[in-house]
């Protein structure tokens, strides 16, 4: 269950009640609007956070955004940090880019990858932005200081940081300050004046001190307001405040100790005690308190301190939960520790096992951590492994285990398996195999008596569960056999009734059939698979193997069939609302790339956009790459090339080997957008490293490079007709070769993008007609070619020719259908507006100069030579030559210079 009141770190605090106001600081920071960063730095105690919650709520009050996140340890990696930062942000910014979020959660990425889609988003804010980072010294994480120093090197002139802080932070302060790009608060600007100091002790705290005092006071205290809070407490009821003030002396860590002890000394018994036993959890209400100090009476003591203002702080308006002030907290803390060292485990243990009760497992497994009582948290973390795999809370259960001692995971058969799995999840497969042979090793001696196993149906079926994981492996390692050999073992170990296992096995036999290409095989037994993990109630991963049996689907040709599913599952999971969120974001992924196929892009803009939203609540850590690599696509279709390889970049850097298939490797969908740009020696390099060749067998694993390969040998030759003339045939062979291996399996998808590239190549060869005859053929067969719209345009202007002839001479026979169905993908052909890709609406030409011609067109409008221009193309000069002919025909021109006139004002260039 998570923490209640998470969301109140994102929230500007208010301004404690009775201080003074300081405009005299406020002014200062209003003057950090004409510079990257302002800076707040002074010990504890020096009213940081209350100078800065004033400043942000009268800026904010003003109209300007402010976004403010208030940082704890737990902040201390980069998923966690930068998720608030980017949750703040969002808050305060209209229009945010919906997948900064989303970035967040795929795992290690430079920080240029992660941050620079968001640092573009605030550049395209109107206003002026804020971002306060407030207790900023408790962020110790290297990775996530270098992401926040490339994040102010970066910000864009209308972006401000506010940094709040104890100590200096690791940023480059001297350089920017040279610069005058930093404005700086610190303790010496903090301290009260004394004209501040009075107005506090007097007019706020009521104290009526004489002037002497209060300067004495001052002078003691040197401005420091957490040690004149702690001074006004000690002094309410004394008769003697000058004699107080007389004795009052010591530095800054002094004086907190000598005020706290004169604090609780002044204070009943009971409410001492009770204040040192309640300090060891983070929140506090009546029934807890009840339970940490033995008592009855914590919601009236609560209400005490509160009525006395004695550092607790409300959490709601209820008045149910406080906490106390974190300096006050800290004191009591200290104390309690070198008073009572016995009683700081017992208590944690007693917060254990109150949390337990309540059902906050969280908190109850973080308190048996802290009691150092690890036997009982790893049987606490025993209980909670259902529901942490139901709701897919994998990061919590990683970061509990590393904190176990090994020898109590490796004790620990349930554990130990769901320790190698979640490494599995990471993509550290080296690591893995150990992890459950100490699961069978410990499974085999049986449990200690004295420390008993969890009873819990996970214990019972680990032995089906460790077969299914190594199944699991095999398929990461690309092993078959040994996927298939487990999962037959998983099936073998479950029972009738244990769904989740015998649902595992059936999806691992079913992917080991995908990795053949025997698609019905494997839609038949991945079905059998989703309908275990309904029955047992695993809703998130029924919902989420609908993108599985989807791909399935599209892969034999039955596109409609897959949209119905996934429109079925979508409809299902926003029926489910929260709890399955992370699926929702999955299954929109899946629907926005069956968009973009379709030539739909406003769609599937609108899909993505909704998984990056749903995804700032439910990260798609396995799909999360699938979200950069659909973006990308839309960006490619849209016209936005580099912005398409950049997604692919991130996507390639958030991919993990996992459990399914790797058909469509992210390389070679990067090497297709090089191609449309022209860009042959990168894809022929990547072709190189791949170690793809035409004299391959067919295998439908590489499948999607092959096909990628015969692209490129068609581009070669476009480019330079007379280089290597055999390769074309070359590509016909390997195209009928993968035809025999997707015939033999009924991949009705493959055959259609075979026979299209096969016209392709036709066409390149020089024989229209029979190149017109191949594709009328492959429209009239397809079952449902309007759904793949995009593989026709992504082939660019030879095809839209070959289209225009179908759709002319109909060719496809009696009814005429493969000329309505070339009509049709030439009626979705026009340039995407908007949002969906941001290309610019070209006038009709475009469809005549091919994207080769409009990379001529570009060079042409540089100072570049013709033999020059040649050499950047990698063509010969003569092959320039006769692109530049088509050009000048193509716009009624005679001179490159007209050429260049004429492309800029038909929005060519």
């Amino acid at each position: 269950m998570a923490r209640p009141l998470i969301g109140t770190k994102l929230y500007i605090p208010r301004p404690r009640q009775g201080l003074v106001a300081r405009p005299r600081l406020r002014d200062v920071l209003h003057t950090g609007e004409r510079v990257r960063m302002a800076l707040v730095s002074a010990p504890a105690g020096f009213g940081k956070t209350t100078l800065v919650s004033d400043w942000a709520q009268q800026t904010a009050s003003s109209g300007r955004a402010v976004a403010w996140v208030s940082l704890d340890p737990s902040d201390n990696e980069a998923a966690a940090f930068w998720a608030y930062v980017v949750a703040a942000l969002q808050r305060v910014v209209t229009g945010l880019d919906p997948g900064a979020v989303v970035r967040i959660e795929s795992g290690p990425m430079s920080p240029e990858a992660l941050l620079t889609p968001l640092v573009n988003g605030l550049g395209a804010a109107p206003d002026e932005v804020w971002l306060v980072l407030d207790d900023y010294h408790v962020i110790v994480d290297p990775e996530v200081r270098t992401g926040v120093t490339f994040f102010l090197e970066h910000l864009p002139a209308n972006v401000h940081v506010l940094v709040s802080t104890r100590a200096d932070p690791d940023l480059p302060l001297p350089r920017w300050r040279v610069r005058g790009e930093l404005v700086e608060v610190r303790a010496a600007d903090l301290r009260f004046t004394l004209a501040e100091t009075t107005a506090y002790l007097n007019s706020v705290a009521g104290l009526g001190l004489s002037h002497s005092d209060v300067a004495s006071l001052e002078q003691r205290t040197e401005g420091w307001i957490a040690a004149l809070q702690l001074a006004a407490v000690s002094m309410r009821g004394r008769a003697d405040p000058s004699g107080f003030v007389s004795r009052f002396a010591g530095t800054d860590r002094y004086v907190v100790d000598y005020l706290v002890e004169e604090v609780l000394a002044h204070q009943p018994e009971q409410v001492r005690d009770f204040l040192l036993q309640t300090a060891v959890v983070d929140r506090l209400t009546g029934p807890l308190c009840d339970a940490l100090t033995g008592r009855t009476d914590g919601q009236r003591v609560l209400d005490l301190l509160d009525r006395a203002n004695l550092f607790l702080v409300r959490l709601d308006d209820d008045r149910r939960w406080y906490r106390y002030h974190h300096l006050f907290a800290d004191v009591l803390k200290a104390h309690l520790l070198a008073d009572h060292p016995e009683l700081v485990p017992l208590l944690h243990r007693r917060a254990s096992r109150w949390y337990e009760e309540k059902d906050l497992t969280d908190d109850a497994v973080r308190h048996a951590l802290d009691a150092g009582d690890f036997d009982r948290a790893a049987y606490l973390m025993e209980l909670a492994v259902p529901a942490i795999r139901r709701h897919r809370r994998e990061t919590l259960l990683l970061g509990w285990l590393k904190e176990l001692p090994d020898a109590t995971v490796r004790r620990s058969p349930v554990l130990s398996v769901f320790y190698g799995y979640l490494l599995m999840v990471s993509g550290d497969l080296d690591a893995v195999g150990e992890r459950f042979d100490d699961a069978e090793r410990a499974l085999a001696a049986g449990p200690d008596p004295a420390l008993p196993w969890a009873d819990t149906d996970d214990l019972r079926t680990l032995p089906a569960t460790i077969a299914v994981h190594r199944a699991a492996i095999a398929q990461a390692h690309g092993d078959v056999a040994g996927t298939v050999a487990q999962a037959t073992r998983a099936l073998a170990l479950a029972g009738p009734q244990d769904h989740l296992a015998r649902g595992g096995a059936a999806g691992f036999l079913g992917l080991a059939a995908w990795a053949k290409g025997d698609v019905g095989t494997a839609s038949d037994t991945f079905t059998a698979a989703v309908a275990s993990l309904h029955a047992a109630g695993n809703t998130v991963d029924e919902l989420t193997s609908t993108v599985v049996l989807a791909d399935l689907l599209i892969a034999a040709g039955r596109p409609a069939e897959a949209r119905g599913l996934y429109e079925r599952a979508l409809e299902l999971a926003e029926a489910h609302g929260e709890p399955v969120a992370r699926a929702t974001a999955t299954l929109h992924v899946g629907l926005s790339e069956m968009d973009c196929d379709a030539g739909d892009l406003d769609a599937a803009t609108r899909h993505l956009d909704a998984a990056a939203s749903l995804a700032e609540r439910a990260p798609m850590t396995e799909s999360l790459h699938r979200w950069f690599v659909a973006r990308g696509r839309v960006a490619a279709a849209g016209g936005d090339r580099s912005e398409a390889v950049a997604l692919l970049t991130q996507a390639e850097e958030a991919y993990r080997p996992g459990f399914f298939p790797d058909v469509r490797p992210i390389a070679a969908i990067r090497a297709r957008v090089w191609i449309t740009a022209g860009d042959l020696p990168q894809v022929a390099r990547w072709a190189g490293e791949r170690g793809v060749t035409t004299d391959d067998s067919a295998d439908y694993l590489r499948e999607f490079d092959h096909l990628t390969l015969v692209r490129l040998l068609v581009a070669r030759h476009r480019a330079d007709p007379d280089a290597d003339p055999g390769t074309l045939d070359e590509a016909l062979g390997l195209l009928r070769r993968l035809a025999d291996d997707a015939r033999a399996f009924a991949r009705g998808g493959s055959l259609l993008e075979i026979a299209v590239l096969s016209a392709v190549v036709t066409d390149a060869r020089g024989d229209r007609a029979a190149a017109v005859g191949l594709l009328a053929q492959a429209l009239a067969d397809a079952a449902e070619p309007e759904s793949s719209v995009r593989l026709f345009l992504d082939e660019g202007a030879p095809m839209l020719e070959l289209l225009r002839a179908v759709e002319r001479h109909d060719a496809a026979g009696p009814g005429g259908t493969a000329a309505a169905r070339a009509r049709l993908i030439l009626g979705r052909g026009g340039a995407p507006a908007g949002a969906a890709g941001r290309a610019r609406q070209l006038p009709a030409t475009t469809e005549l100069l091919s994207d080769r011609e409009l990379q001529v067109l570009r060079l042409l409008d540089s100072e570049l030579t013709g033999p020059q221009i040649a050499r950047e193309l990698f063509v010969s000069h003569n092959t320039l030559r006769t692109h530049t002919k088509h050009i000048f025909t193509k716009l009624d021109v005679n001179t490159r210079r007209a050429a260049v006139r004429r492309a800029r004002e038909r929005g060519l260039l």
